[in-house]
């Protein structure tokens, strides 16, 4: 089965172009949800003004995308949290707690999937977590775990320019015994 793509398709193409399918995928896939018609003469006479308006919207996204990491780039997140005798903490700062941060300091919502983080930090100490905003672009987030009631300066900024933002945010407590 041809069709032509409406929107851009992971895995299979870019809005306007004329691709061949399994006739199942397109079916019960792409055409139910708006992503592709089939392609007719006259869809493909269309497919011109669907690349460029696709060329647009992507030019538009990478810019938004480029200003949004312009201002993540530079941001560093302070958690305070309860420590052991080691450093260790009782709970842990998760990718969500610091999508959380991050969407304080912006004023709008941030998706907790964008966060690059292995593991759930367990321990005191400065991390470099890298911020996956699409294929492309990735800036890194400083954040700094401290023991809960002591304050850490924040480090000089590499550029005296640009000063490093910080902010105090309390990590959530682990669930522990209700007494």
């Amino acid at each position: 089965m041809k069709v032509l793509l409406l929107q851009d398709v992971y895995n299979l193409g870019q809005a306007g172009e004329v691709k061949t399918v399994a006739d199942g995928y397109g079916r019960n896939y792409l055409l139910p949800r708006g992503m592709a018609i089939l392609a007719t003469p006259a869809a493909i006479r269309r497919a011109e003004r669907i690349k460029q308006a696709a060329v647009e919207r992507r030019a538009r996204e990478k810019a938004d995308i480029e200003a949004l990491a312009q201002v993540i780039g530079g941001m560093t997140l302070t958690f305070n949290a309860r420590t052991g005798e080691k450093g260790k903490l009782y709970g842990s700062i998760t990718s969500a707690q610091i999508a959380d941060a991050i969407a304080k300091k912006l004023g709008a919502e941030f998706d907790k999937r964008k966060i690059a983080l292995r593991e759930p930090i367990r321990e005191v100490g400065t991390y470099s977590i890298p911020v996956r905003l699409n294929a492309e672009t990735a800036p890194v987030v400083t954040v700094i775990v401290q023991q809960e009631g002591t304050t850490v300066a924040a480090e000089q900024p590499a550029s005296p320019a640009e000063p490093i933002e910080q902010e105090t945010v309390p990590a959530a407590e682990s669930a522990g015994p209700a007494g």
